[in-house]
């Protein structure tokens, strides 16, 4: 038999995900114990600090954390999702899931992905504009030009916030500005996108980029569609029992189903992610554009990520353990390097 796991499951965070992410942790913990891992609890509170069985802990540059094997931080947002964890857990030298820092980072800051890929050339994307709030304050008539070559409507974005908060639908150039001043007050960057139609879907990846050097391709999910009743997929509809529903597989032709699952794989391996994502669609027809990539979705076994990977043959439970047997993998090939 495979070697059970000490897992540290951080969930909590400073983030406004906070309790969106103690639901993903306690999921996690839960599933880990089911494959017959042992799980040592870490939240971290709004203040950011760390507690484990009430007491708060005290770090150690290169010690690890608590002696675990792994950690899998089930954080999500600014302050969990962004690096900054990520960044931490190198410094205790400790394996961890998901992506390392330079990925969560420009997975994290929805402008800097959008230019990334971009850069590529061969990522389809809607029409976007990134707007700092400072440049907003002195040269607003040039930023609402701009904006104003997208069309309407326009979503209005902070750029580092997930789970749709600070999101505003705008309809009308008058509300546009009004729509920023929204935004910056969670974020000092924000995105204005341009509508795109068709259906959201949604796919999720699984495994390493590095499949020239060890063979072991990316897994791509099949593809889900999310189906909601409101305008657009919001906060509500995202977290409302009943507010939408994943439909796997998704309703699209078999050209965009194949277009979808290799710009999965394209998007994932060009931001250098690691371990697992999911990437978010909009497919009219045979078209199919990337709207973003989360580097550490939900993850209750209701969620979108791991409902895919279910509809594709990985139960909640073997996911949880082969994440973690990717993190030591990854931890190993690191350490390999002299630096």
């Amino acid at each position: 038999m495979t070697k059970a796991l000490n897992v540290a499951v951080l969930a909590g965070g400073r983030s406004s995900e906070h309790e969106v992410s103690l639901s993903s942790g306690m999921a996690v913990r839960d599933g880990l114990i089911a494959g017959g891992h042992e799980v040592v609890w870490v939240e971290i509170d709004r203040a950011g600090g760390w507690q484990c069985d009430g007491e708060r802990l005290n770090f150690s540059p290169g010690e690890g954390l608590l002696g675990v094997d792994v950690v899998f931080p089930a954080l999500h947002g600014p302050f969990g999702e962004d690096g900054t964890v990520q960044g931490l857990l190198e410094t205790l030298d400790v394996a961890y899931v998901g992506s390392g820092v330079a990925a969560s980072v420009v997975c994290m800051d929805k402008v800097l992905f959008k230019e990334l890929m971009s850069a590529s050339g061969v990522v389809p994307q809607v029409g976007y504009v990134g707007v700092r709030e400072e440049r907003s304050s002195e040269r607003g008539e040039e930023v609402l030009a701009e904006i104003d070559a997208l069309g309407l409507p326009v979503f209005v974005k902070p750029a580092h916030l997930g789970s749709s908060v600070g999101i505003v639908k705008v309809t009308e150039r008058s509300r546009v500005k009004a729509a920023l001043e929204q935004a910056f007050a969670h974020d000092a960057r924000v995105i204005v996108e341009a509508m795109a139609h068709g259906v959201e879907v949604e796919c999720g990846v699984l495994g390493i980029p590095r499949a020239e050097r060890t063979g072991a391709a990316a897994l791509a999910s099949e593809p889900g569609e999310i189906v909601f009743d409101g305008e657009w997929y919001d906060y509500a509809a995202k977290y409302t029992p009943g507010g939408m529903e994943l439909e796997v597989p998704a309703h699209i032709s078999a050209t965009a189903k194949e277009q979808v699952r290799a710009l999965a794989i394209k998007v994932f391996t060009h931001a250098g992610c690691d371990g697992l994502a999911r990437v978010d669609f909009f497919v009219e027809g045979d078209r199919v554009v990337v709207n973003e990539l989360n580097t550490m979705p939900g993850f209750t076994p209701t969620s979108v990520y791991a409902e895919l990977m279910a509809a594709s043959g990985i139960p909640y439970p073997e996911l949880l353990d082969r994440l973690c047997r990717l993190a030591l993998e990854r931890h190993e090939e690191l350490r390999s390097y002299r630096y």
